[in-house]
């Protein structure tokens, strides 16, 4: 007998286009460039919270280590392992092991594929308005107002401006 596919509101995360790499500036999307990554709570119609499959291959983090300002952030790793990187340090996850980082917390996290095979999660954040990142060990932020988002430098420049005259 074969499987049927499900059907509104119902889908298979793997039957989603997933997009690759990330929005950061050059040179900071390098360590997150061969990340895959479908939005389930998009294509779900979800407008509360989003929720993202995640596919992280061999040497590939999942972002700048980064904490937000006003958006809880939770993660449930599915398949592989990875390790999870925060201000105490590293701990590898495993499959069905889960984490979560509360807004406003200062500790940057990030997790890094350190195996050689693929690994899968899903991360799940709320869609607080006016929500920013900051990033712990670059000079960048992540800020969020009602024209939309952008990263700028530590000191508020916007990436790609000319400092001074």
């Amino acid at each position: 007998m074969t499987a049927k596919q499900p059907t509104a509101p119902a889908l298979d995360p793997r039957s989603l286009k997933m997009q690759t790499g990330s929005t950061y500036p050059d040179p900071h999307g390098a360590i997150c460039a061969d990340r895959k990554k479908a939005r389930l709570g998009d294509a779900l119609g979800l407008n509360n919270f989003g929720v993202n499959y995640v596919c992280l291959p061999p040497g590939c983090a999942s972002s700048q280590r980064h904490w937000h300002t006003k958006q809880d952030e939770f993660i449930y790793i599915i398949e592989g392992n990875l390790s999870l990187i925060t201000d105490a340090g590293e701990q590898v996850l495993s499959p069905g092991m889960v984490a979560g980082f509360p807004a406003g917390n200062a500790d940057g996290h990030h997790l890094i594929n350190r195996t050689n095979r693929d690994a899968y999660y899903m991360e799940v954040g709320d869609r607080t308005a006016g929500d920013g990142g900051e990033y712990s060990d670059i000079d960048m932020r992540a800020v969020r107002d009602d024209a939309g988002s952008q990263y700028v430098h530590k000191d508020g420049t916007p990436y790609g401006s000319k400092v001074g005259k």
